[in-house]
């Protein structure tokens, strides 16, 4: 009798064991893969990640010859990022130490070169906050303040051995100096083009050539043309800050400018070429995305021609413009259904033809294949690995794009993550995306929002107005809405869920920075909706945030010199609004449970607005759950603290929501 209770206890337990959800750290530890970039030839594939390794390196995989991927940067105090081909043998990449938390400056991770086989490293640009210091024989190392603007491409798309660098000086006004960096020698040498007074970026063609300077002064912002084979450059646009009549977005070898623009009711952006002899987009658009702006990429060969346009609407999509190129789409979505298949091919059409596939979906974090040689149906394909080895996307959740109406009939996106498993309404969870002018999400898969699914909950994210992505109308009906219509949209879209039955009426409300300050003010004027809150590096004194403190350091400066007023509110003028929208003021009137975290080294949203509203919270008697993060910023990077904050937002969801199908703890 014994004997079988104990078997029976272990098949319980085993039972259990399968049912249990993975662990944060499946979710939120550095990937495996980040990226993979085949040269320019297609010889090899330079792919960055952790692979298996504490920290992100660089692996250069021979696709001609074949053989075993060769780890040919790895370093002990960075991980590799960023990194470019400069022609078909040498690569350029930056190195940021993640283990210093996102507070340090790892922002600024200079910039290396190393030849695909791992020899002729060389640092030219000096890392922030590091010392180290090259031969000034060679050139002497650049200082931090300089980045990486463009590699150069020769015209056969071979390549150099330069690439263009901006020096940038160190003050608010960021203006540039270019300069050609030789990646072999670390020698500088001036540009041979002269850029316009108060520049601050460059578009540059396939070329590496600088066709496009944004300059900025005060509260106004211009662009300039310089054509193939002038040294001259020609007004495009002069305007106020966020008043541009369009923007530059890319330039193809033929010297044709492509730019985005805001057109119809919606003021959704399109894509247009340029028109030089109207000096304006031309009238009929190359792409438009109904409901959507125009997001995505201009896909070139080495050659810089036009081959297609990479778009993104609530997925992502390439519309080739050959022939060739969208029956090896058709191909590769046949082999990898129910996908985006983003393709990269080199020598297209040719014998020696290389494919890289980068397939993902909203339950595969994503995987990378290649394929050298003619196509013959599904053979040949080499699997180079995954971003999340660690995840296993049966056992994920499916995300899904809805487009709802809000209270006061303004078209409202809404996306919906759940366990497809999942029967009848599920506690929610209310995520809000920080920005607040910025586009919340788009189909694929998502670290935070699976952690969530995989919990027992549905996670609901509402592209409020103020968020971007959605034409200029949907975004401009969030200026000057903090805490009020931009607020509504966040309750409509639970309110919702709930009636379409995927949500229950259990649910919590849960954000990071705008997201955080959304939390606090759902609690504050929806209290009946939320049960409890979960707000990071939130936003939490309006009037802090507004007028700024002599006492508190952040890097909001600009915001307040130029667009604070337009966009948030004005100090002086609308002053009883501030207070009655600034969780801070508003806090006796929080009475459900908090969960507050910080980065100790936020300049962003500084430490003060935590500290300020968890001393109000107090003082009303809701003492909150409080955590602060050394070494971190506006957002969590090292590996223990996003678990350990995953794993205090489930607890705490799970202590006051429960998990399906049980009740609460209030």
């Amino acid at each position: 009798m014994f004997r079988w209770a104990a078997c029976m206890a272990g098949l319980l337990l085993a039972a259990y064991a399968q049912a249990a959800p993975p662990p944060a750290e499946v979710f939120f530890r550095d990937p495996d893969i980040v990226d993979a970039r085949l040269s320019p030839s297609g010889r090899w594939l330079a792919i960055t990640g952790t692979l298996g390794a504490e920290r992100a390196g660089l692996v250069v995989f021979d696709v001609v010859n074949g053989g075993q991927p060769r780890r040919v940067v790895q370093f002990e105090d960075g991980d590799v990022t960023n990194v470019h081909w400069v022609n078909d043998d040498r690569l350029v990449f930056s190195a940021v130490d993640f283990s210093q938390g996102s507070g340090r400056g790892r922002g600024a991770g200079g910039l290396f070169a190393v030849n695909a086989d791992g020899t002729k490293r060389l640092q030219l640009v000096r890392r922030l906050n590091t010392r180290t210091v090259r031969d000034p024989a060679t050139g002497g190392l650049l200082e931090w303040n300089h980045r990486l603007l463009s590699t150069l491409r020769s015209r056969d798309g071979v390549g150099g051995e330069e690439v263009l660098v901006g020096r940038f000086t160190v003050n608010d006004d960021r203006t540039l100096t270019p300069l050609w960096l030789n990646t072999m020698t670390g020698r500088t040498r001036s540009a041979d083009f002269k850029v316009p007074a108060d520049t601050v970026d460059l578009l540059t063609d396939p070329q590496g050539e600088a066709r496009v300077a944004i300059v900025r002064r005060d509260d106004r912002m211009s662009a300039a043309w310089r054509a193939p084979g002038s040294d001259d450059w020609q007004p495009l646009f002069e305007a106020a800050l966020g008043q541009a009549p369009f923007m530059p977005f890319g330039v193809d070898s033929a010297g044709t400018l492509y730019v985005t623009q805001p057109r119809g009711q919606d003021g959704q952006q399109v894509l247009a070429r340029y028109d030089f002899t109207r000096r304006a987009p031309e009238e009929q658009p190359l792409v438009v995305t109904p409901g959507f702006d125009f997001t995505g990429q201009l896909m070139t060969q080495n050659d810089g021609q036009l081959r297609g346009v990479r778009v993104v609407t609530e997925a992502e999509t390439t519309v080739w413009l050959t022939d060739r190129m969208k029956a090896l789409q058709e191909q590769v979505d046949g082999l990898l259904p129910g996908r985006v298949n983003r393709l990269v091919c080199r020598q297209c059409g040719q014998p020696e033809m290389v494919v890289l596939v980068h397939s993902y979906s909203d339950r595969e974090p994503g995987e990378w294949w290649v394929h050298r040689g003619p196509l013959d149906g599904g053979k040949g394909w080499r699997k180079v690995g995954r971003a999340h080895e660690a995840v296993k996307a049966e056992d994920m959740a499916a995300m899904a794009f809805q487009r709802i109406t809000a209270r006061d009939g303004r078209d409202l996106p809404v996306w919906v993550t759940r366990s497809p498993t999942a029967k009848g309404p599920l506690p929610a969870v209310v995520l809000v995306h920080g920005g607040p002018w910025s586009r919340g999400s788009s189909w694929g898969w998502h670290a935070r929002a699976q952690f969530l699914a995989s919990r027992g909950f549905v996670v609901i994210e509402p592209e409020f107005r103020g968020s971007t992505g959605y034409g200029e109308a949907h975004m401009k009906a969030g200026f000057r809405q903090w805490g009020q219509a931009m607020q509504d949209d966040v309750a409509d879209a639970l309110r919702w869920a709930q009636k379409q039955g995927l949500a229950s009426d259990k649910a919590c409300i849960a954000g990071g920075s705008y997201g955080g300050y959304s939390t606090l003010m759902g609690l504050v004027r929806d209290p009946a909706l939320y049960r409890c809150g979960v707000a990071w590096v939130a936003v939490a004194d309006l009037e802090l945030l507004v007028n700024g403190s002599f006492w508190v350091d952040d890097d909001s400066h600009l915001m307040r010199r130029y667009r604070m007023s337009e966009l948030v509110a004005d100090g002086k003028a609308d002053a009883a609004m501030i207070l009655a929208n600034s969780p801070v003021h508003q806090a006796a009137r929080i009475k459900a449970p908090l969960l507050l975290a910080f980065g100790e080294e936020d300049r962003r949203v500084p430490l003060a607005h935590g500290k300020r509203l968890r001393e109000a919270l107090q003082a009303a008697g809701n003492e909150p759950q409080w955590v602060t993060y050394p070494g971190e910023g506006h957002n969590f990077a090292v590996l223990k603290n996003k678990v350990d904050f995953a794993e205090r937002m489930a607890a705490f969801l799970t202590q006051h929501l429960g998990p399906a199908g049980t009740a609460p703890t209030r």
